[in-house]
């Protein structure tokens, strides 16, 4: 063969392998793309995608068009709770034009997606008594979605039940656990068995396995708040990860020998992140319970108030950060971290965002754990609690700066009147207010951020294109206010003091598992979620009230495990039937002396005379911060009080739940305000572009989706928080 041919075969040689390698690379990636169109013009996941950063690239709603939205439908759950106390958190999901969201009374739906039209619905409390439906009112954020072929399934938590429905009919699949449903409680221990346990927020879906957190109680009696992984298929537990660990684990050695055995909490109740990749799950925990006190949990406490980078198929540990030590500020991180990537130094790094009721964000590296910030670690005082032993130091991020006021001082006090400044300036010159981290006291503690935040449950949005994360916060102060308990345990029991010592025993119990909630004197709570229970004889008979103690109702957890004669001696006190007990029924009562010595007064806003929030405003705000740079670009008020507005008192903001969700289109679309208000933002200046009067508050993160080329936005109005209406119905708006 000559030079001319062997030159002209080798050139069509490689002109063939050059046209197949171009067929074979071009089909995947068209296929591909296509997918990934599909998915970002849908919402298949809690908070959007397993990043949870709360975007959408979708650009047909712009800052241009966004004052022509209209609600394009209004689909009603038809499940309003009579006592005007639930609520829908719910942020659905959409996928194949399908959306299936959650009820007030967790009935899980499918409907279509551009019409609101209902496809099926299941309800976990058919059939069921009483006892079920009180837990089917717990809360519930969303659901999760997983398929394999042609089988799609729909995974939800109600009371302390895991269900698995066929996503196509809403029919149970029978596979799953015992008859389409297994129990929360697996693999928690046997102390958690009898004691509360549910799930507020949706797993996250790793090829079969689910990976879920719970929520607990945050008192004596809480439940082990382990991380499990359940098996899809089958509902059977893969994996658990101790987040008190067990002799031997990491993390042993910070806390008292036996606490794996008798303290709970330290749980992940807000959701979970997912690198898929890198197999990596990152889960946010809340603080060891019980909340305020920690004489019984001497130590750092690892992992509670930690992000948790464990392997997804294994369970085990990668790395953590803790982000509050020996927690006795219920400092339990929010929301789920947000898997973003950021500039810096030059070089583009894969990170972990994690934002906290204090008002601070953390920024980690995604693969060590690593802060791309400084953090210091920062002296604060001790406690003069009787047995506590703060730890001496907090982490501080040095950037960003936080994006929630961190003291209240003097000049922080109200100025919306001369008549309300008096009124708080009065209370306030006799409570500890020096900042964040400052112990719980018996003369009252201001909590700055407040209870809730700083940032919340409703998590951040992050647009990957600019490097800005969108978050909202509360800017209100609350108070804590630490008691002694146990005030009847050194008294000598005669026959005739039989009665009162029960009583006394009474009032302990209420004290440590009721008053959290309904308050030291009864008098419920003023956001109205917990009523009063001053005549709670009026209206329901003794067996009724008991009926209701060991089953739960509302946000009210069951307190079935609770003795016999602690019970007995609750109802007498509730009901003040000292004439009805005997000094048998008290000396019985000796024997349960409390395990701890202190527990406190509620969760208590800090409110002027007229119910309004007790420093300057703004009460609520919309932030933007660039995570590149570690800058807070923009903060503008979220919300108002309308009369305050009429009176010439410039926007306050409201407290405010829910998240925001941004757009490609330029804008932020958020409810969450007490005004009840669903509203667009110019995601560039923080401008109000437009707002809507929902049907009831929308204290949820909305969704963001396209169908047949149309985008919609669609948020839940449950109401309920705040003293606000409860609603039952779920809005989306489109261009007409």
């Amino acid at each position: 063969m000559n030079l001319k041919k062997l030159q002209l075969t080798k050139l069509k040689i490689w002109l063939s392998l050059f046209l197949l390698a171009g067929i074979y690379a071009c089909q995947p990636v068209v296929n591909e793309t296509e997918s990934d169109q599909a998915s970002k013009n849908e919402w298949p996941s809690y908070q959007g995608d397993n990043s949870r950063n709360q975007y959408s690239p979708l650009a047909q709603i712009n800052k241009d068009n966004v004052n022509n939205l209209k609600v394009a439908w209004e689909y009603k759950t038809n499940d309003i709770d009579p006592d005007g106390r639930a609520q829908i958190q719910c942020n659905p999901i959409i996928i194949d034009g399908i959306m299936y969201g959650s009820s007030p009374r967790l009935k899980i739906f499918a409907i279509n997606a551009a019409t609101g039209e209902e496809k099926w619905v299941f309800d976990p409390n058919a059939n069921a008594g009483d006892k079920k439906m009180n837990f089917g009112r717990n809360v519930n954020r969303g659901v999760t979605y997983w398929e394999e072929g042609n089988d799609k399934r729909i995974l939800f938590t109600s009371g302390p039940v895991l269900y698995c429905l066929n996503a196509n009919t809403g029919k149970l699949v029978n596979t799953f656990g015992i008859d389409g449903q297994t129990s929360l409680k697996q693999n928690l221990g046997g102390r958690s068995v009898e004691l509360y346990v549910v799930s507020t927020t949706p797993g996250i879906v790793f090829k079969d396995l689910l990976i879920i957190g719970t929520r607990v109680s945050e008192n004596v009696d809480a439940a082990s708040g382990y991380i499990r992984a359940f098996n899809i298929k089958t509902g059977e537990v893969v994996w658990t990860f101790h987040t008190i660990p067990k002799p031997g684990e990491f993390g042993y050695d910070t806390w008292p020998k036996e606490a794996h055995n008798s303290i709970g909490g330290a749980n992940s109740w807000s959701g979970m992140s997912l690198d898929e990749e890198r197999e990596m799950v990152f889960i946010p925990t809340g603080s060891a319970a019980f909340d305020f006190y920690g004489g019984n949990r001497k130590g750092e406490n690892l992992f509670a108030n930690c992000v948790l980078a464990l392997n997804v198929a294994t369970g085990e540990r990668i790395w953590h950060y803790q982000t509050v030590h020996h927690d006795i500020w219920d400092r339990d991180l929010p929301a789920p971290p947000n898997l973003i990537t950021v500039n810096h130094n030059g070089k583009s790094i894969d990170a972990v965002a994690q934002i906290t009721k204090s008002g601070y964000v953390f920024l980690f590296d995604r693969e060590t754990g690593e802060p791309l910030f400084p953090v210091e670690e920062k002296p604060f005082p001790k406690s003069d609690l009787e047995g506590e032993e703060t730890w001496p130091t907090q982490p501080i991020p040095t950037l960003p700066p936080p994006f929630a006021k961190q003291k209240m001082k003097e000049n922080d006090i109200t100025n919306i009147s001369k008549e309300s400044h008096d009124y708080i300036k009065g209370m306030f010159s006799n409570i500890r207010s020096d900042g964040q981290f400052i112990p719980p006291s018996r003369e009252g503690t201001v909590i700055y951020p407040g209870f809730d935040g700083g940032g919340e449950w409703g998590g951040a949005s992050f647009d990957q294109n600019s490097g800005i994360m969108y978050v909202n916060a509360n800017e209100m102060a609350w108070i804590l206010t630490m008691v002694e308990v146990g005030g009847s345990k050194n008294k000598t029991v005669s026959e005739d003091g039989g009665k009162e010592l029960l009583a006394d025993a009474g009032a302990n119990i209420y004290q440590i598992n009721c008053a959290i909630c309904h308050g030291q004197e009864r008098q419920g709570d003023p956001s109205g979620t917990y009523p009063p229970l001053k005549k709670i004889g009026g209206t329901f008979k003794k067996e009724e009230i008991l009926a209701l103690v060991n089953s739960g109702k509302g946000f009210m957890p069951s307190f079935e495990h609770l003795k016999e004669d602690e019970k007995e001696a609750l109802l007498a006190f509730l009901l003040n039937l000292k004439d009805e007990v005997t000094a048998a029924h008290a000396l019985g009562m000796e024997s349960n002396k409390t395990k701890l010595p202190y527990s406190h007064t509620g969760y208590n806003r800090f409110f002027d005379h007229l119910g309004y929030p007790a420093v300057k405003p703004p009460w609520g705000t919309l932030n933007a911060i660039d995570l590149n740079k570690g800058e807070i670009l923009w903060k503008v008020p979220l919300g108002e009080f309308e009369e305050l507005t009429a009176k010439g008192i410039p926007q306050t903001g409201t407290e405010n739940y829910g998240g925001p969700v941004a757009t490609d289109g330029g804008l932020i679309f958020i409810g969450a305000s007490k005004d009840e208000y669903f509203r667009a933002f110019d995601k560039e200046t923080g401008k109000e572009l437009w707002k809507y009067k929902l049907p009831a508050g929308g204290y949820a993160t909305p969704a963001v989706y396209e169908v047949d080329g149309k985008q919609y936005v669609v948020i839940a109005c449950g109401g309920g928080k705040m003293g606000t209406k409860s609603g039952d119905s779920y809005v989306a708006f489109a261009l007409p």
